[in-house]
């Protein structure tokens, strides 16, 4: 949206922002300095009614840093303080007004409406405590590389095309699994072939094993952008 010269008057031009009514009821919880109007066009004597906006901001600007303010992640608590998910700042605004859940850091200012203003939550804690078994880390290609630190197991490269590659090839019997995967650059994959570590000469550097799910690896990935989860997820 642009801003357009719509009145021409004996003192000057005179300029606004104008936008259609449809484009203003949708948008309408984008913007609380709003201004209807009649614009009088003496040359034409007619008169048009168009929602003005007195500010000179692109809508669509304004809805998309909305929506990544509402998409930005927040940590769940359960009663007890565990640590248990990660949702989106929309989700946990809707958990907070039920009353299902409690503020328990905002450091992001608030989200505000036409006619309220909410705080915008990076940790909230439910007031029901929730039972759920013990997590685990579900087998992933990502979850491989994360593990092992997006690093080659064979090479020790990092920054290159990553693989997966079955240190007992499947052919052989190898199996799908934690212990049997490992992160490889597609140049060692391909110089490994369908053979054993052993049988290609090459060195592994790390026994590959089953991450065990703790708060700070499962969260672990969120904490550079927020480092204020630190002190809830240590020890858990």
């Amino acid at each position: 949206m642009r801003t357009r010269k719509i009145l021409t008057t004996g003192d000057g031009l005179f300029s606004q922002i104008i936008v259609s009514r449809t484009t203003y009821d949708k948008y309408l919880h984008f913007l609380n300095i709003i201004l209807f109007s009649p614009i009088f066009l003496p040359e034409k004597s007619l008169c048009y009614n168009f929602a003005v906006i007195t500010v000179f901001t692109d809508v669509y600007d304004i809805k998309a840093s909305m929506n990544s303010k509402l998409s930005a992640p927040v940590l769940i608590l359960n009663a007890n303080y565990e640590p248990l998910n990660v949702c989106t700042t929309k989700r946990a605004l809707g958990l907070v007004i039920s009353e299902r859940a409690s503020l328990i850091l905002n450091g992001r200012g608030v989200i505000r409406t036409v006619s309220s203003s909410f705080p915008c939550p990076s940790i909230i804690r439910l007031i029901q405590m929730i039972k759920r078994p013990r997590p685990q880390i579900k087998l992933s290609k990502q979850e491989i590389f994360r593990r092992d630190n997006f690093t080659c197991q064979y090479c020790g490269s990092r920054g290159v095309r990553l693989t997966l590659d079955h240190q007992v090839p499947r052919r052989l019997g190898g199996k799908h699994t934690w212990d049997n995967l490992v992160t490889a650059c597609a140049i060692c994959n391909h110089k490994k072939g369908g053979r054993t570590p052993e049988q290609a000469s090459m060195k592994v550097g790390k026994r590959p094993f089953a991450p065990k799910a703790t708060a700070k690896y499962v969260f672990g990935r969120y904490l550079k952008q927020n480092q204020e989860w630190g002190e809830y997820i240590k020890g858990w």
